[in-house]
């Protein structure tokens, strides 16, 4: 089994509540980072699809928080696409801390049509089309 797509982020101070921990809109931004690196790292560019019409669009964001994570502190956000059929696809991501979970956000996202506002029937196909390299996206 090959190692999931990952990225390395560092916890800084401005990020953090009162109470010192990793504010939650900040976990969705990692997953977000995370996401579209992955989707860069598989040859698409947020700017292209957008001159195509088409954009992703999440649907859905789940949380579970497992560990706290503080300034100064690094974490790897992974992230994995999973396929079914339909117009929806899953995105699995985890935070891990020195290779303990800390963290794990699991979303429902689609591809938009962005003149329609409608989603596209076969997020598949589309990602398979404008990926240079689909098999990072798991296609």
């Amino acid at each position: 089994m090959t190692q999931p797509f990952t990225v390395r982020i560092t916890v800084r101070g401005y990020e953090t509540d009162s109470q010192g921990h990793l504010n939650t809109s900040v976990y969705t931004q990692y997953a977000e980072h995370a996401r579209w690196s992955l989707v860069q790292a598989a040859g698409m560019r947020q700017s292209e699809l957008i001159e195509k019409g088409i954009g992703p669009v999440n649907l859905e964001s789940t949380i579970r928080f497992h560990r706290e994570l503080r300034a100064g502190e690094e974490v790897e956000v992974t992230c994995a696409f999973v396929w079914g059929e339909g117009k929806t696809f899953r995105v699995e991501q985890t935070f891990h801390r020195d290779g303990e979970l800390v963290a794990e956000l699991h979303s429902v996202g689609g591809l938009m049509d962005l003149r329609a506002r409608k989603l596209l029937p076969d997020p598949r196909e589309s990602f398979r089309v404008f990926a240079s390299d689909p098999s990072l996206l798991g296609l």
